[in-house]
């Protein structure tokens, strides 16, 4: 499958035209517009209960189709989450687990992505937003991964900035849509620009099928206050004369203006007539920075712990799914699901039957408002495999164990009756702590990628039980 996927890009007309013919008529396929917040949290719509702001497009797209409780992100980071829900290839397994160090972790030609499965089947895929998987030019690069179009920003740091001298931009000649200046005159935005060219992708892809990655940088901001680009938005809007921290004012009106834009693609989509064979899914890549404008604004809601965090906090995710005719309108599910069942699951919905090895599995039946057969055996994330220490988590059923480093105990939860984590009950259930060490023990597999950090001088970090 690999080989077929990677020589799509070259020229595999036959096998298209093949599978087009076995799978039926293209444009009866689904297009998939997936949008996905950086650093939101579980809490921040009010759909999920957040009370300071409201976000009406978002809570719509709720009304309309299923709003997940039990969703998570791919990992407690931008990379690993995103690297995540690429490959379809959980924490222990997937090629960039960390967001450092950056070069040696950027997806390689023999990774296959999300991207690379639909384009295989005739999907024509654009991205727009923070790729954090490969600079341009590199293997990772997302145009080398199974993207026809990027617009916005591929390497991780550069996307730290809201009012860029350029973006990343695959249709100029030179990869570079500039704004010379921008930093000091702050005319572009650069998530109005990417919003404009999502906008202009779904137009020219309106024959179908498409599949619009969204990867939007808000609200992400910066844990330095001084770093002023970092926090920036164009106005505060309504939010202005709050009596809030002016860090807060600024994440709401981040929060707003995605909430906006989300609005103006779904608007875009029904236009063009286009709504009923669209799957629409909303998501936040972690949980949000922890302390400012998280806090303040209860950004995690009844969760424990925040971005970088294995607690529910940092994983645990607002995940929204709209289908027009297939997912019944205003319905919760408590279907647990994770980043990497995305890549069996819209594998499924648009058709394919031979995917690349994964550790996910197919959920189409949730977004279908339907029970899950056969769930994860467990869920797996770590944090650290290039920091000073390694942290790893388990959830089997409805218990969550955390370890804080290697060799060190594992917490206990019981997510069910403690969704806060707030009481640790290792040593009232000694067998399950033991399970759960044995998953986390399993979960993890060597990569060489990760076999020696560079952060300090080559030397090793932490010693896995492998």
């Amino acid at each position: 499958m690999n080989i077929l996927l990677k020589s799509r890009r070259k020229a595999a007309p036959t096998w298209v035209a093949l599978l087009v013919a076995c799978l039926g008529s293209l444009a009866a396929r689904p297009n998939i517009v997936f949008i996905m917040a950086d650093d939101l949290g579980y809490g921040d719509l009010s759909c999920y209960g957040q009370k300071n702001f409201q976000t009406p497009n978002i809570d719509a797209l709720a009304r309309k189709g299923i709003r997940f409780t039990q969703a998570y992100a791919g990992g407690p980071v931008c990379a690993s989450s995103r690297s995540v829900l690429m490959t379809g290839l959980h924490g222990g397994h997937t090629p960039a687990r960390d967001n450092v160090p950056h070069y040696p972790t950027y997806l390689k030609d023999e990774d296959v992505t999300l991207a690379e499965v639909l384009k295989g089947a005739g999907y024509r895929c654009g991205g727009i937003g923070k790729w954090s998987l490969g600079d341009p030019g590199t293997e990772g690069d997302a145009t080398k991964q199974g993207f026809d179009m990027w617009f916005g920003y591929q390497n991780q740091d550069h996307a730290h900035y809201y009012f860029p001298e350029y973006l990343d931009d695959s249709d100029a000649s030179d990869g570079r849509m500039e704004y010379p200046g921008n930093s000091r005159t702050r005319a572009v935005y650069s998530h109005d620009a990417m919003t404009e060219r999502a906008l202009s992708f779904i137009e020219d892809s309106a024959e179908g099928p498409f599949f619009l990655y969204a990867a939007y940088t808000v609200p992400h901001f910066s844990s330095r206050s001084e770093d002023s680009d970092r926090l920036a938005v164009p106005d505060l809007g309504s939010y202005r004369n709050k009596p809030w921290s002016e860090a807060a004012k600024k994440y709401a009106s981040m929060v707003s203006r995605l909430d906006r834009d989300l609005g103006r693609i779904v608007a875009k989509v029904e236009s063009l007539g286009l709504s009923d064979n669209t799957l629409f899914i909303f998501t936040s890549d972690q949980g949000p920075l922890s302390g400012g404008p998280a806090e303040e604004l209860d950004s995690n809601g009844p969760l424990c712990g925040a971005k970088r965090s294995l607690y529910e906090g940092g994983l645990r995710v607002p995940f929204i799914v709209r289908w027009d005719g297939r997912a019944p309108s205003g319905s919760e599910s408590n279907e647990v699901i994770a980043f990497w069942d995305m890549l069996p699951t819209l594998a499924e919905v648009a058709g394919i039957v031979d995917t690349p090895k994964n550790d996910g599995r197919s959920v189409l039946d949730a977004f279908l408002g339907k029970a899950i057969e056969g769930p994860h055996e467990y869920l797996y994330w770590d944090y650290g495999h290039n920091r000073r220490r390694y942290d790893q988590a388990v959830r089997w059923g409805d218990w969550k164990g955390i370890r804080h480093g290697v060799g060190k105990d594992i917490q206990l939860y019981h997510l069910a009756n403690d969704l806060s984590e707030s009481n640790d009950v290792a040593s009232e259930h000694p067998d399950i702590v033991k399970r759960i060490a044995e998953m986390m023990d399993a979960a993890a597999t060597p990569d060489p990628r990760y076999r020696v950090s560079e952060l300090y001088e080559g030397k090793p970090i932490w010693q896995p039980s492998w």
